[in-house]
């Protein structure tokens, strides 16, 4: 659950002892591979997400699927087959 700052002000004091009462359990450490290939499988997701809404917007736009497709390095049928259903 996301904390107000003004929530974090308040409790201050005891977010501080809780950090400095806190002893790592073997759990909580995360190899630092999984960590790199979980941020970025996060980030491509996002990237997709953006690519997909820039898409979108350009066929609002009156954009065709060539044109859409040259600006992805790919041809209309590509981009139609990628995108055609989200856009």
């Amino acid at each position: 659950m996301p904390r107000s700052r003004q929530w974090i002000l308040e409790h201050a004091d005891e977010l501080a002892r809780g950090f400095e009462a806190y002893e790592p359990d073997p759990g909580d450490e995360r190899d630092v591979a999984e960590y790199l290939l979980r941020r970025a499988a996060i980030g491509q997701a996002e990237s997709e997400r953006r690519l997909t809404d820039a898409v979108t917007a350009a066929r609002e736009a009156g954009w065709s699927w060539r044109r859409i497709g040259e600006v992805l390095g790919v041809s209309a049928q590509a981009a139609h087959q990628r995108y055609g259903k989200s856009a």
